[in-house]
């Protein structure tokens, strides 16, 4: 057998459990490798953790101060003048070139009329027909009166010559009692008797004279009066005063019509028409009688009407300071309506263009409106303007500026004597 075998007692041992009692203990060795584990992860987790970020750290301050010591990249555009075809956009309303109404010259019932709104008619065209039966008794009692006043004159005239005869009678007595009176052969008393009753014969034709002068005025005025009339039987026709259309329309058949007070229709003459605008005061030199005029309306989108400034107020309106243009418009085809409200751009030629920025370069600020302007060494400067029409994109410059310099285009946060460095861009809308 195998001596090396433990021997029953041994194996009894062995097997023994072991008692509440009892515990394993580490050794030395075990515990110091264990504390130099942890040490190692603890420095492997630690380094591996800290040094990017202290690396990253340092790299991002790198980048701070290098864009803090980096000049900024600012785009920039030229200065140019404006186009020296200037457009000005206004609002107008359209109005007929000439409207009226129609009134009735006659008292009396429409009978019939002829036209309603929308027609359009020619001068003289009869639009109504008013009745008045009592017209024409008035032209007869007018006509009577006229007689009267004839008669009256041949009677005067009859008397007249009689008392032109009687005073060649008493003119002949006068003087042959006169040459008798010298001889002696007569009294005295006869001789004043018959001068006095000359002087009552001339006094008497003369007043003969004047009465057929009254008589004849007196015919004169039943003869205008019977004028008149039928004047106004002639009105119981209603005419169109000129070409146009019929805008309203007032009275039916059988209204009853007043003179002078009825407004039985309104005609407007509509081939050509005209506007109204208000120019303001920046732009009032630039207006001339004559001038082309574009009118477009929004019902005809696409289509623009070729009109002429036919005439200015020559002087502006105190309370808006605007100057009041008319404007006139053929419309031989009747696209147009009175009444549209339209656009009406102006057309002119500016000798001196003013110059033109993006409307982004102003700066608005306390001391003023300013744009920020490059000099040689790339450096800012913040120059003020006077600005002028605003297109949307771009904005005119009256004083401040000269066609040439360099503004920054979009300037944000700029401060004076700023350096930076310039990327050219392109100016909106400018002509060389």
């Amino acid at each position: 057998m195998n001596s090396n075998l433990p021997s029953a007692k041994e194996r009894a041992t062995m097997q023994a459990p072991e008692s509440p009692n009892s515990y394993w203990k580490p050794s030395s060795l075990t515990i110091w490798a264990l504390v130099f584990g942890l040490t190692v992860v603890f420095a492997i987790a630690f380094f591996s953790g800290y040094l990017p970020i202290q690396d990253r750290r340092q790299v991002l301050a790198a980048e701070s101060r290098q864009e803090q010591q980096a000049v900024p990249r600012v785009e920039t555009v030229t200065v140019a003048r404006s186009d020296r075809q200037s457009g000005l956009t206004l609002p107008g309303n359209i109005q007929p070139i000439a409207e009226a109404p129609i009134l009735a010259r006659a008292d009396g019932y429409i009978k019939q009329r002829f036209v309603d709104i929308g027609d359009r008619v020619k001068a003289g065209q009869p639009v109504a027909e008013i009745e008045a039966p009592e017209l024409s008794d008035q032209i007869n009692q007018a006509k009577a009166v006229a007689l009267q006043a004839q008669a009256a004159i041949d009677q005067a005239q009859a008397n007249y010559q009689q008392g032109k005869t009687e005073l060649e009678l008493a003119k002949v007595t006068a003087d042959r009692l006169a040459a008798l009176a010298a001889k002696g052969a007569v009294s005295r008393q006869d001789n004043d008797q018959a001068q006095a009753q000359y002087q009552a014969r001339l006094a008497a034709v003369q007043s003969l004279d004047k009465a057929i002068a009254v008589q004849r005025a007196n015919l004169a005025a039943a003869q205008a009066s019977v004028a008149r009339l039928e004047k106004l039987l002639g009105y119981q026709i209603v005419r169109a005063p000129f070409d146009g259309v019929i805008t309203v329309r007032n009275v039916d058949n059988g209204a009853l019509v007043t003179t002078g007070t009825t407004l039985l229709f309104r005609i407007a003459q509509v081939n050509t028409l005209r506007t109204y605008l208000n120019v303001p005061q920046n732009f009032a030199s630039s207006v001339k009688q004559g001038q082309a005029a574009l009118i477009t309306v929004s019902n005809l989108p696409g289509r623009q009407f070729k009109g002429t400034v036919a005439r200015t107020s020559n002087s502006l309106d105190a309370a808006n300071r605007t100057l009041l243009v008319e404007v006139h418009l053929p419309n031989p085809s009747n696209e147009l309506l009175p009444g549209m409200y339209a656009d009406v751009e102006l057309s002119s030629v500016r000798a001196d263009p003013p110059v033109i920025v993006p409307s982004e370069a102003l700066i608005v600020r306390a001391d003023g409106t300013q744009v920020a302007t490059v000099r040689h060494d790339n450096t800012i400067h913040l120059q003020k303007i006077t600005p002028g029409r605003d297109y949307g994109d771009r904005l005119e410059v009256v004083r401040g500026l000269e066609p040439g310099e360099t503004v920054v285009a979009n300037p944000g946060d700029v401060a004076e004597g700023m350096k930076i460095e310039p990327v050219p861009g392109k100016l909106p809308g400018a002509k060389p």
